[in-house]
């Protein structure tokens, strides 16, 4: 060799790296916990089917579908699918015309075990009780569908989203696609509307 010097690889051959050193290296590597980066926060907003008023000593709460709302239900089915809702982290308003549409479509989706929640916060008719409760939710959630009344449904759409909806219609659809990663960061004009669908567009008088 020339001048003395070594070649590289004689030097690295000469000069290991001690095992124990490798060892706790891998070990660190192994130990490493990589975090997905949390997604923007998707809101499916569904407003009942239309109900019957046929009974005038029920309950509001107690109203159930009429049969113009239980054929609204089965139509919109494939109109929410091609929209990309999934019916995943989906809760409902505990009024029966709330549970009745969700248990409808899911009965109608039977292959794809759709499950949902009754939480007792749902039924209102106030936007501001419909962001809040959504503000609350675990931000492992990336989806949330809520089941609801109006004017709730119409008024959060109308808060969160960039389009002007002057009226949901009952088993109408609106998907908020947000700009948070956060459900606590929620907040006027958050959201781009993504979707507004309804019975009226698929050739059903609503």
């Amino acid at each position: 060799m020339d001048d003395g010097v070594q070649p590289y690889w004689l030097t690295v051959v000469e000069n290991p790296v001690p095992r124990h050193s490798l060892q706790k290296t891998v070990m660190f590597l192994n130990s490493i916990v990589v975090y997905p980066t949390s997604a923007m926060k998707t809101i499916h907003l569904l407003r009942h089917a239309k109900s019957s008023w046929a009974d005038p000593e029920l309950e509001d709460r107690d109203r159930p579908l009429n049969n113009r709302g239980k054929r609204s239900v089965v139509l919109m089915i494939e109109p929410l699918w091609k929209a990309g809702c999934r019916f995943e982290n989906v809760y409902t308003s505990p009024a029966k015309r709330a549970r009745s549409t969700i248990k409808k479509m899911a009965k109608a989706l039977k292959g794809e075990g759709i499950h949902w929640h009754t939480d007792e916060a749902l039924y209102t008719f106030e936007a501001g009780d419909l962001l809040a409760w959504l503000q609350q939710r675990s931000d492992a959630l990336e989806d949330v569908m809520l089941v609801g009344h109006n004017p709730a449904i119409t008024d959060l759409a109308n808060r969160l989203g960039d389009e002007t909806i002057d009226k949901v219609p009952t088993c109408g659809y609106v998907q908020l696609q947000t700009e948070v990663t956060t459900w606590s960061e929620l907040g006027p004009d958050c959201a781009s509307t993504v979707k507004f669908l309804y019975p009226k567009l698929f050739d059903f008088d609503d």
